[in-house]
């Protein structure tokens, strides 16, 4: 059983068309062909040589390497792995179906593998860092073999997706001769992700539970809300009240939920949020889950956009990053963070 990295386009645009449909897709656009249609590598290349016209040879060469063995190198009972761009998870499935092409289908979706997806993602933070380093290869479609990652994920689907132990490790490791050879994850690694997840498990280290409350604090206070956090313990429906204007007394009054548990919310949990809303004579909420958010919740409080405000760890980041510099001195001292410039493309 090889174990595949999938990606559902480069901010995730793709992703929830791949879980609904419990399929993956090639998303080259424009290429309505079969692959099958080719006798080797090179022909695919010459083809897509011809259909992008502008590309260099290199990243002619690249992407056909990452084309090819979804038609001719997975195989059924394969794993895939499809990191979330939108939430702070890993996807799992198991390819179920042969590669199928639709000439004429809506592009980019000419071609799919069905997939079964397990019911929730996991949570990243229950992989241990060398899977998501190659979790985190800079490729759309690619075979990951290193650090035996076929046996450890097999161990951790027999213990129901619960995070990967010590033991687990050794015990898949121990006697494998190739788990530092060279493997197809060997390119390079998208190094905004792998920055963000230092990041991540820094704040994970010292932000536990209430204390992520008071990063999400010190966030509205650098963008200029007056805010009241509630005392560690029961808290009546909501973490934190902000308000704009003076003193906090504008036109916006904000409830404020922080979950910092892994876990995905579901839409009940969401539901006691605007509850406390009414209570509390709120004009708007926002329930930021560190874990993600179940799947059907955004989708089913699309009708409440003007009210509530669903924030992901991805969402909290990007605040973070914005108004880092006006955060007060010792958050930015227990959570001290640089700018790095770097290339934005790899051919």
């Amino acid at each position: 059983m090889a174990v595949w990295l999938v990606r559902a386009g480069a901010q995730g645009q793709y992703e929830q068309r791949f879980l609904q449909e419990k399929r993956i897709y090639l998303t080259w656009d424009d290429l309505d062909i079969s692959l099958y249609s080719f006798e080797d590598r090179g022909e695919l290349i010459t083809h897509l040589g011809q259909l992008y016209g502008d590309e260099k040879p290199k990243r002619l060469i690249n992407n056909a390497s990452q084309i090819w063995p979804f038609a001719h190198a997975m195989k059924l009972g394969d794993r895939v792995i499809l990191p979330s761009k939108t939430q702070p998870v890993i996807y799992v499935g198991t390819i179920t179906s042969e590669y199928q092409h639709k000439s004429g289908a809506e592009n980019p979706y000419f071609h799919w593998r069905s997939v079964e997806w397990e019911t929730e993602g996991v949570p990243r933070s229950y992989f241990s860092q060398d899977l998501l380093y190659s979790f985190g290869a800079f490729l759309t479609i690619c075979r990951i073999t290193r650090n035996n990652a076929e046996a450890r994920l097999n161990e951790m689907a027999t213990s129901g997706w619960q995070p990967e132990t010590q033991k687990q490790i050794v015990s898949s490791t121990a006697g494998n001769s190739n788990q530092t050879d060279a493997s197809d994850e060997s390119a390079d690694s998208d190094l905004e992700e792998l920055g963000h997840g230092q990041i991540i498990r820094m704040i994970e280290a010292k932000f536990k539970g209430h204390n992520l409350t008071r990063l999400v604090k010190a966030i509205l206070e650098a963008q200029g809300y007056t805010c009241w956090q509630s005392p560690e313990g029961a808290d009546g429906g909501v973490d934190i009240l902000a308000g704009d204007g003076p003193m906090g007394f504008g036109q916006q009054r904000i409830c404020i939920e922080v979950k910092s548990s892994s876990g995905q919310i579901d839409r009940p949990t969401v539901d006691k949020l605007m509850g406390a809303m009414t209570k509390f004579n709120a004009t708007q909420g926002l329930f930021i889950a560190w874990g993600g958010f179940k799947n059907n919740v955004q989708k089913e409080l699309a009708s409440s956009f003007f009210r509530v405000r669903l924030w992901t760890q991805h969402d909290l980041l990007e605040q973070l990053f914005q108004h880092y510099e006006k955060l007060d001195d010792e958050i930015k001292a227990e959570l001290p963070l640089k700018r790095v410039w770097t290339v934005a493309t790899v051919d």
